[in-house]
């Protein structure tokens, strides 16, 4: 059985949990904090970060794009990517501004955390631009549509609605809902499946602070 080393807030793992749910595949659940001294992410990853998906034979797969990716290769029943070229293309796109823009909300988190002092608002307002321009993007480019691409869920819709959603526990602050209903709209659709709604994900604690 696969097993899967995760954050309970991260983004990046619960796109992985969705799709092994979406598609069946057992798995077990570690549940760690990267930055405790007891992690065994290290023994994993050597870039020290999560998801980890451990394969059954001890070897792990690590970064949740290539995760995504191996395990469509690995099992393809109950395909997350389009058949055509193009529309993988299509998909990882996406996927590219749905990371870009997870990065900077944890750029931005940890930013906040540091002392009043050493904070930037020029380097936090960069990354905020990021994160509204992927909204602006993902507001034109899905519309109305029920999903990102074809008529299917894909790992597109995985990904934004991943963003989406840390957004939300993150950021609760922010208007994006009031801005763009019709991705509140579909964030709100996908939130009722099953995968999604057995993996939200929720503040953890970093020792003796929530992360």
């Amino acid at each position: 059985m696969y097993k899967l080393i995760s954050a309970t807030p991260s983004p990046y793992a619960r796109k992985v949990r969705i799709q092994l749910a979406e598609k069946g595949i057992a798995f077990e659940l570690i549940t760690e904090v990267p930055w405790n001294s007891d992690t065994q992410t290290p023994l994993h990853n050597p870039l020290e970060k999560l998801p980890v998906l451990i394969c059954p034979d001890g070897t792990s797969v690590f970064e949740s794009r290539y995760i995504n990716e191996w395990i469509e290769y690995k099992h393809p029943a109950l395909p997350l990517f389009p058949k055509d070229i193009d529309g993988i293309l299509a998909v990882k796109r996406y996927e590219v501004i749905a990371d870009g823009a997870c990065d900077a909300l944890v750029q931005m988190f940890f930013e906040i955390a540091r002392d009043a002092d050493k904070q930037s608002k020029p380097w936090f307002d960069r990354q905020q631009r990021k994160v509204d321009g992927a909204l602006r993007s993902f507001s034109d480019s899905i519309g109305a549509k029920e999903f990102c691409h074809g008529d299917a869920l894909t790992l597109a819709d995985i990904a934004v609605a991943t963003l989406l959603r840390y957004l939300t526990v993150r950021w609760p602050a922010n208007p994006w809902r009031e801005q763009y209903p019709g991705l509140a709209a579909f964030s709100d659709r996908l939130e009722l499946r099953p995968s999604f709604m057995a993996t939200v994900p929720v503040p953890q604690v970093i020792r003796d602070r929530v992360a």
